[in-house]
């Protein structure tokens, strides 16, 4: 048996994480293969619980990304699997988005995928994320998975006959046929993409495939594309479009090759982000607001769900411009995503999730979060735009950009319980702000959210998975940002325990 406590201790949110290779000193490896062994059976034994069906007439698909320990912990997530008696298809490389896939498509229609993966964390990271014919599973499940998982011993298996599955031949063709449908050029159904140039960087992750199984059978010309072929050390950049070197790389690459759209995929082609041809990065607000301008003709007045540290510019673009309303919800990319659903089950619109992260997830793709079909709704948009002799950007002009922005993390020193300590802070922090005059924005629906109408915002809230506390700070003009800041500074000075050192 395991020790369930050091189990637990890889759970992060609803994915499973943690040191999976030496190499980072101070670093211990704890996903090990015998780890990922009794987790892959303890996911058969929760699937048979959640179908009603035996193990062994459970079909689980089985892939991986990039990185150095996805073969070995694959293969010992498939022998935990295959020793309880389920059918195990190994995908081989694929993408997280794809895994889910897995269990839609007519021709795999699989009880549940797991992927290995730790998206853009460091090389020695590794993790596994899991998915149901519901999608990705909650915190619950996970903790649930693990907490069985640490009872179960590590199990020898011959998987020698395990069967494969090109997986990611399958989902490249229904992001082709998508994107054929949508362009709808009836002179060249085939090959709506020719003429135009779309360069992708994947960072070495698994995002390669984009462009040699999706762009160029479409006829796009992707010379210029980089960095393709997967290798987990990724030593070029890391892949992950909240990087600012990730980002100058596919702004570069877009720049030398005159393409009419560069994309950039994290490591599990969850997330994307994009360049458009004259250098405008599409992430973070842009990116939000380009999804919900290319969605707002056939969604007109829905609701779009975005994580609490948008920008006012974006809500001004999206309720003012677009018509739409913006539901400024909590971060994390399945809070988002849950949200999304409620919405619509309760008879609000709302076919957009995402987060400035470039998580996004839509209705109308089983809410799934995937940064390549985010990629096919910017394509389908940029070839309709080129033959129209519009430009992408057209589509967000008229939106606004703070002038300053600024993040602080105040970690919160020496105490275990720091979630009740940071909810403490945040009800005092409100009192404070509100018995100066301070605006508080209401609903908040994550922290405490400070609206100074001519000057910008303040936002502090509670980390999802760390001992800290962020705090968002945007200031409308120069020099807004420091003043904020001082007020900030102010506010939270009086806490023993918050170690606000970084804003001095």
């Amino acid at each position: 048996m395991m020790d369930e406590k050091k189990m637990l201790k890889l759970q992060n949110g609803s994915d499973i994480r943690g040191v999976a290779m030496e190499g980072v000193e101070g670093e211990d490896v704890t996903l090990t293969h015998d780890v990922a062994n009794v987790i892959g059976a303890a996911f058969v034994n929760f699937l048979a619980e959640k179908t009603g069906k035996p193990a062994n007439k459970l079909k689980i698909a089985v892939g991986h990304d990039s990185r150095l320990s996805a073969v070995s912990l694959k293969e010992a997530a498939i022998e935990g699997a295959m020793n309880l008696g389920a059918r195990v298809f190994d995908c081989g490389m694929a993408s997280t988005p794809a895994m889910y896939m897995s269990i839609v498509f007519e021709d795999t229609q699989m009880d549940g995928a797991i992927m290995i993966t730790a998206s853009h964390l460091p090389y020695n990271r590794n993790g596994l994320k899991f998915f149901t014919a519901e999608g990705g599973l909650e915190k619950a499940d996970i903790k649930a998975i693990l907490k069985a998982a640490a009872k179960l011993e590590p199990a020898e298996y011959d998987i020698s006959d395990v069967e494969t599955l090109e997986l990611i031949e399958l989902y490249s063709e229904y992001l082709c046929e998508k994107i054929r449908v949508g362009a709808n050029l009836e002179e060249n159904y085939m090959q709506p993409l020719s003429g135009m140039k779309i360069v992708v960087d994947a960072g070495n992750g698994a995002g390669g495939f984009f462009a040699d199984r999706v762009l160029k059978p479409l006829g796009a010309d992707t010379t210029g594309s980089k960095y393709l072929d997967p290798d987990g050390r990724f030593p070029n950049h890391v892949p992950n479009p909240e990087n600012k070197e990730a980002m100058a790389s596919i702004k570069k690459i877009v720049n030398d090759s005159n393409a009419d759209l560069g994309l950039i995929f994290d490591t599990d082609v969850d997330r994307m982000g994009a360049v458009l041809p004259d250098g405008k990065t599409l992430s973070r607000n842009a990116l939000i607001a380009m999804i919900a301008a290319i969605l707002a003709p056939d969604y007109p007045g829905s609701t779009i769900v975005t994580d609490s540290v948008t920008s006012d510019e974006l809500t001004e673009f999206l309720e003012g411009k677009l018509h739409l309303k913006h539901h400024r919800f909590k971060r994390g990319y399945k809070n988002v995503i849950n949200e999304c659903i409620r919405l619509n089950e309760s008879g609000t619109a709302s076919p957009l999730a995402i987060e400035t992260s470039g998580h996004g997830a839509l209705q109308e793709n089983y809410y799934l979060d995937d940064g390549a079909y985010l990629a096919v709704k910017l394509i389908i948009a940029a070839a309709k735009a080129k033959r129209e002799d519009k430009s992408l950007a057209s589509l967000i002009e008229e939106l606004g950009y703070p002038a300053e922005a600024r993040e602080y993390r105040l970690y919160i020193r020496g105490l275990e319980d720091y979630k009740t300590y940071g909810r403490g802070v945040l009800e005092e922090f409100k009192e404070l702000a509100e018995a100066r005059g301070i605006q508080v924005a209401s609903p908040s629906y994550e922290g405490v959210r400070l609206v100074f109408s001519d000057e910008g915002w303040i936002l502090l809230r509670l980390s999802l998975h760390d001992p800290n506390m962020p705090m968002n700070i945007e200031g409308k003009h120069a020099g807004d940002c420091e003043k904020l800041t001082n007020i900030a500074r102010e506010l939270v000075s009086g806490f023993v325990n918050l170690d606000d050192s970084v804003m001095y």
